[in-house]
């Protein structure tokens, strides 16, 4: 005989729920996780939810919403996704995903989401920029002018870069292409302009090299370094240059210049692809997601100089993307190529021949040209770039040819010579009217009759020999800007003066 249950025992029971119940009230949209699987999860539930917009899981941990299908979201996770699974409670936050800017980050290394890394203590935020945001649009811009000085005399005479421009650094593994960027950093402390250091997918270890390198050389004191090391999950390297950018925009936006280093693009689209692949979106070439393009087109066109209707600052951005095997006809580089002003290529072969910073004249560009140059250096390096790149074809020709002419016999020497000219150690990036003084030199024939091995040493006596009893010469260029008659005859003088101590 089976025993049942009387309705009045029921009846009770379910009074005395209802007695212990008390009414919550749940503010928002929640969802659930179905699936969660390296740092992407798949969410049911979450109908209202933007693209891009922070989703909050368990533990405080955040997301953002970046696929948005009929059934599921996808987003990827922002924090330690071992700790969520699947059946777990998700909610919207109705806020876009944004970082803290200010100048109290100047100096500081932070992570993508703006979290100190640097153990100086937290970071006072009163303001959030959203990390994606549509490009200033035409009416806003106006054409690049002012020259971004980097130091380094090969660029700044024949591939000069300007404020609010975009130029690629590519190359292959250890050609120089971070070397050159933080001679670039270093060389911004006597030009007032902000920069920006996203470290993408590198080791923890490079990157602390870097840090010790940039405070050696006081050069922390306007920088900001942002890292997603190659031990951060594929989220935070995906959102890590979007998130400099955002920071860059924030100066750009007071009317401030500032530059923005990317590095790499090669590692970021590596790590879009993981997410793409893991979201399952349909894989075209070499397994990159279809929107790889827009991927990067979106970041690097926030780079922009502003009208003074709209403050006047300025925005550089300057992406760097490692080649496998010196291939530039790749699937990445063909793309970023195609978005920026410019590339200066650094070549493997150069570089061990002891040309250092070893840039293919032949291949390297800059969009932007000689409007984004002092007029002293148009004046000094006019024909720079033309006589490098003939002097590369002729030496090619020379090793198979016996006797020359005169005319190639000169200008062999002199392209020899210019090329160690331009020659530059490390962290020592030069002034612009040291550079102008230097060009000229070669240039205008003082240094044909010195040994080539010699030139190294000339360029170091003759510019101690400047600062040293030509002080108001060097002021007079950094303040003229361009070479007068009677600035060039002093040139010539003191030139020929040293020379005859050398």
């Amino acid at each position: 005989m089976i025993k049942t249950r009387k309705p009045q025992k029921i009846a009770q029971d379910i009074i005395k729920k209802l007695q212990l119940y008390t009414s919550k009230i749940e503010v928002g949209y929640t969802g659930k996780v179905c699936e969660v699987t390296d740092g992407v999860a798949k969410i049911s539930g979450l109908r209202d939810v933007a693209y891009s917009e922070m989703v909050e899981f368990p533990g405080g941990i955040m997301g953002v919403a970046i696929n948005l299908e009929e059934e599921e979201v996808g987003a990827i996770v922002l924090g330690d996704y071992l700790k969520i699974k699947e059946g777990d409670q998700v909610k919207g936050t109705k806020r876009l995903l944004s970082i803290g800017v200010g100048e109290k980050l100047i100096g500081r290394v932070i992570d993508p989401l703006g979290n100190p890394l640097d153990g100086k203590g937290p970071i006072e935020i009163k303001q959030f920029y959203p990390i994606e945001k549509i490009a200033p649009g035409v009416v806003k811009r106006r054409p690049v002018n002012t020259p971004l000085q980097t130091g380094i005399k090969a660029v700044d005479s024949m591939i000069p870069i300007g404020r609010g421009q975009r130029e690629l650094i590519i190359g292959d593994r250890s050609t120089g292409k971070t070397a050159l960027v933080i001679d670039t950093i270093i060389n911004q402390k006597e030009e007032n302009v902000i920069c920006i250091y996203v470290a993408i997918g590198q080791k923890a270890s490079r990157i602390a090299q870097l840090i010790d390198i940039l405070q050696k050389y006081n050069a922390l004191d306007h920088t900001i370094i942002v890292v997603a090391s190659a031990s951060d999950s594929a989220s935070l390297q995906y959102i890590a240059p979007y998130s400099g950018c955002a920071l860059g925009e924030y100066f750009m936006d007071q009317g401030k210049d500032a530059v923005v280093i990317y590095d790499d693009l090669s590692k970021h689209a590596w790590a879009y692809r993981q997410i793409s692949l893991v979201l399952r979106r349909p894989s075209g070439r070499e397994a990159y997601p279809g929107d790889i393009f827009y991927l990067h087109s979106r970041l690097l066109e926030r780079a922009c100089l502003l009208d003074e209707k709209y403050g006047g600052g300025s925005l550089t951005a300057l992406p760097i993307v490692e080649t496998q095997a010196g291939d530039i006809a790749a699937y990445i580089p063909t793309n970023i190529i195609s978005i920026t002003d410019g590339q200066i290529y650094l070549e493997s072969d150069l570089f061990y021949a002891g040309v250092r910073p070893a840039i293919n004249v032949g291949l390297s560009v800059s969009r932007v040209g000689g409007s984004a140059q002092i007029k002293a250096m148009k004046q000094v390096a006019g024909k720079l770039r033309l006589d490098l790149a003939q002097y590369r074809e002729l030496a090619a020709f020379v090793q198979f040819a016996s006797d020359l002419d005169q005319t190639t016999r000169l200008q062999i020497e002199r392209g020899a010579r210019m090329v160690e000219l331009l020659k530059q150690p490390q962290y020592r990036p030069l002034s612009v009217e040291k550079q102008v003084a230097l060009i000229f030199a070669g240039t205008f024939g003082f240094l044909d009759d010195i040994p080539i091995n010699k030139i190294g040493e000339f360029q170091e006596r003759y510019l101690e020999n400047l600062e040293t009893y030509h002080l108001k010469l060097l002021q007079r260029i950094k303040k003229e800007r361009s070479l007068s008659e009677e600035t060039i005859q002093n040139l010539k003088k003191v030139i020929v003066d040293f020379k005859k101590n050398f």
